[in-house]
Formats: C-alpha cells, sequence, structure tokens
C-alpha cells in the first residue's frame, strides 16, 4: 500500500459535485425536464403556453391538498380521507346553498369549515385517542364518503352564479384564476416550513417524535393544526372543482388521496417521517400531471399510460434514492 492511499483525503475533496446538484429535487427536476423535450419533441401541441397553463388549472384541487399533507407526511403521518373531505364538502355547498337557503358566499364558508372540522376530528383521535393516522383516516375516509352520498342522495347541484365560476374557469393577467391561487399556497408553505419554528417542530417531530416531546415542543397542537389545515384545503380545494366542473356530486374527490400521495413521495418526502421539502412536492406534481397529458396527446391511453408512469415514477425514485446515498457515503 502506498503511503499516498493512506492519507485521508479531505472531505470537500470528495465533493467533485455539488451537493445542491444531488439533491433529490434537483435530479427530480433534470429527468422532469428531459421528460418534457422527449415528449415536445413527440408532439407539437404539448410544449405551447396554453397547454401548460390549462395543466396547472387541472392539477390545482390536488396541488392545494399536498401541501398540507407535505407537513403531515414530515411529522411520519399521513391522511387517507382527504378525497372523501373533498366529496363531503363538495356536497354540503351545493345542498346548503340550494336547500338550507345560503347565500352563496355563505355555503362556500360553510364548506371551509366543514372541511376544517373533518380535518380537526381527524387530529382529535390521533392525538387523544392516540389511533394511528393510518386507521383514522381510513375509517373517516368510509366515514366522510358515506356522508356525501347519504347527503347527496344520488342528486347533483346545478345553476350556480356566473361569478361563482370565475376561480374555476377564468384567467387573471393572462393565467388561470385558480393557479394563483396556488401559487400563494405554494410559497405561504415553503416559508412556513423552510423559515418558521413550526416548520422545524414538524421536522423533529418526524425524526424522533419521543425527543420532541421531552424537549417541550407542543407535539400534539401542532398535530391538530395541521390535520385541520388539511380538511381546510381540501374544502378548498372541493370549491375550486365544483366552479371548474359546474356541478356538485358525492363521488368528487374520489382517488385524489392517492395522487395526492404519490406526488408528495415522488417529491421527496419521506414516509417514514422527518425529511420533505415543498418545492420536491411542487415538481412530483409537475411531472405527474405532465406525464399525463404528454402520453395522452401523443396517443399512449388507457392501461399503457399507467404503466408508463408508474415506471417513470419508479426509476425516478431509484436513480434519485441511490444519488443521494453517495451524496452521503452510504
Amino acid at each position: 500500500m502506498s503511503a499516498m492511499s493512506e492519507i485521508p483525503l479531505p472531505s470537500s475533496a470528495k465533493r467533485v459535485v455539488p451537493w445542491w446538484l444531488l439533491r433529490h429535487e434537483t435530479m427530480l427536476a433534470v429527468i422532469l425536464l428531459i421528460a418534457l423535450i422527449v415528449l415536445g419533441g413527440l408532439n407539437s401541441r404539448f410544449l405551447t403556453l396554453d397547454n401548460l397553463l390549462n395543466q396547472g388549472r387541472l392539477t390545482t384541487e390536488v396541488g392545494l391538498i399536498a401541501l398540507p399533507m407535505t407537513f403531515i407526511i414530515i411529522t411520519g403521518g399521513i391522511d387517507l380521507s382527504v378525497g372523501s373531505i373533498v366529496g363531503l364538502c363538495a356536497i354540503l355547498l351545493g345542498y346548503s346553498w340550494k336547500n338550507f337557503g345560503f347565500p352563496l358566499p355563505m355555503a362556500v364558508c360553510f364548506s371551509l369549515l366543514v372541511g376544517a372540522a373533518a380535518g380537526l376530528l381527524n387530529g382529535i383521535v390521533i392525538t387523544r385517542v392516540k389511533v394511528p393516522p393510518l386507521i383514522t383516516t381510513i375509517a373517516t375516509l368510509a366515514l366522510y364518503r358515506g356522508l356525501a352520498e347519504g347527503i347527496s342522495q344520488a342528486r347533483s347541484v346545478r345553476g350556480y352564479p356566473e361569478w361563482f365560476y370565475f376561480i374555476g374557469q377564468e384567467n387573471l393577467l393572462g393565467v388561470p384564476a385558480q393557479l394563483w391561487l396556488l401559487l400563494i399556497a405554494i410559497v405561504v408553505s415553503a416559508i412556513v416550513l423552510d423559515r418558521t419554528t413550526f416548520g422545524r417542530t414538524l421536522y423533529a417531530i418526524g425524526n424522533n417524535e419521543t425527543a420532541a416531546r421531552f424537549s417541550g415542543l407542543p407535539v400534539d397542537r401542532v398535530k391538530l393544526i395541521i390535520y385541520t389545515l388539511s380538511g381546510l384545503l381540501a374544502g378548498l380545494s372541493a370549491c375550486v372543482l365544483v366552479s371548474r366542473v359546474t356541478t356538485t356530486r358525492s363521488d368528487m374527490g374520489i382517488g385524489y388521496e392517492l395522487d395526492v400521495i404519490a406526488a408528495v413521495v415522488l417529491g421527496g418526502t419521506s414516509i417514514f417521517g422527518g425529511v420533505g421539502t415543498i418545492w420536491g412536492t411542487v415538481v412530483g406534481l409537475a411531472m405527474i400531471q405532465l406525464l399525463k397529458n404528454g402520453l395522452a396527446l401523443t396517443g399512449v391511453k388507457g392501461d399503457a399510460t399507467i404503466v408508463v408512469i408508474g415506471t417513470v415514477l419508479i426509476l425516478s425514485t431509484l436513480v434519485a434514492s441511490t444519488l443521494q446515498r453517495r451524496r452521503e457515503g452510504v
């Protein structure tokens, strides 16, 4: 063995590639860029501004829910009831306006309150009764969907006033109105997670909840807040969805929970807690929506689309995880 090989290299010498370039979010963004170029080459309509803005419009409802879901998964929790909360809030929006005689603005507020209350109930059962989040939210998934179907009696509500369709169908400064809503929510969520004590508390809970409690952090209060926030934004998502599709049905939001969790986990948030960023979730959302759109435009439809998207998601996660381990020297 030569003398040179026995001399340990300084850690800086090992960093041939900047650390930020090997972050999960960066690698995912590179893969997304490659996918955009490939799909854009296959179909000339894919990379047009109108098409991209329309995809932003379509992903807003899932995106609004994905932001608080990132907070929840960082703490090591999960909320599977968000799709059912969307359905319940949508039904109560239309039902309270049509049957209770609420003015529409009051019906919207009522719907948001119901969403927040549904999320708060999840939080209370998890923190006070000590039922694990997975079991709690599977139970409330069935409860909230059952309430939505029972209240609606398979009837839909239509005929909303024109002004209500602004948030779901109109543009503001050339950008879909609901996309502004999502952008504001993204910036606020990122600041809260990255720059506040509340955000650092989420990471502390996810890394070691017991240690966080012994450190005096308000673990139960923080969990109540994030589950309530999840319900509130699911209610907001329901309002945007009803405005976009112009009707209210009890099956609204079915499957949203899977889309939301897929985007959050693909974006690098660990399902075991303690790791994750809002920007990763945003890139995950964009990748899933643009892949669906790009494949549809190139003629790939039905089951083949699901297979292709699933394959890309697995490969993306494997590549990013491998690079992450190399960066950490594991």
